[in-house]
């Protein structure tokens, strides 16, 4: 009895209370979706500007890229994958986030939608849709600390096991939609006020 309050949040939409006041369930990562690391991308392979995004830690920083990947500074081509044995990531939506470097500090995370290749610096969140939704699950990463899961080394970094052992509480799917469309209109808010102060 104890543990269902515990997973039965205080605050809620008035549509999930009282008798629709079902339990948020208790999972790992790994139990409703994959973590997945990148590969190698050889500099000889770099530049192009068509075909499916390959996203580095530093694209993260292009305009347009503060929530969502939406561009790239460099695509390959089918001939570039197959050659390369490369598998994109085509399970999406996905969160794209640093797995090593000073980077993984800076603790930032991007929803990406579509297709896409990534490398060796970078790790992607891959989630059920059966018991995610994509907005809901970048608004659950932004509250998860990854510079927390960091190894002890020279270098910062963790890995997929990492990830995908991370305990989350986490509702139906009406309620993560309710909730990310929530917190979708405090970023426009927040966005628009920003936009204000900039000009």
């Amino acid at each position: 009895m104890a543990e269902e309050k515990k997973n039965i949040p205080k605050l809620r939409f008035r549509e999930f209370t009282g008798d629709n006041a079902n339990a948020w369930e208790l999972r790992k990562l790994g139990e409703v979706g994959k973590a997945l690391s990148g590969v190698g991308f050889p500099n000889s392979e770099q530049g192009g500007k068509s075909g499916i995004p390959f996203y580095k830690v530093s694209d993260m920083n292009i305009k347009g890229n503060e929530h969502e990947m939406t561009t790239a500074n460099n695509y390959v081509t089918n001939e570039q994958i197959s050659r390369k044995k490369w598998t994109p990531i085509k399970n999406v939506p996905a969160i794209f986030f640093a797995k090593v470097g000073a980077a993984v500090l800076l603790n930032r995370k991007r929803l990406c939608r579509k297709p896409f290749l990534m490398d060796n610096n970078t790790m992607a969140y891959s989630m059920d849709q059966n018991y995610l939704n994509a907005d809901f699950s970048k608004s659950l990463f932004e509250t998860i600390n990854l510079a927390s899961l960091v190894q002890v080394g020279a270098l910062p970094s963790y890995n997929a096991q990492d990830i995908e052992n991370i305990k989350i509480a986490i509702p139906n799917l009406n309620e993560q939609k309710k909730i990310a469309c929530y917190f979708k209109n405090i970023d426009s808010l927040i966005a628009l006020h920003q936009c204000r102060y900039t000009n």
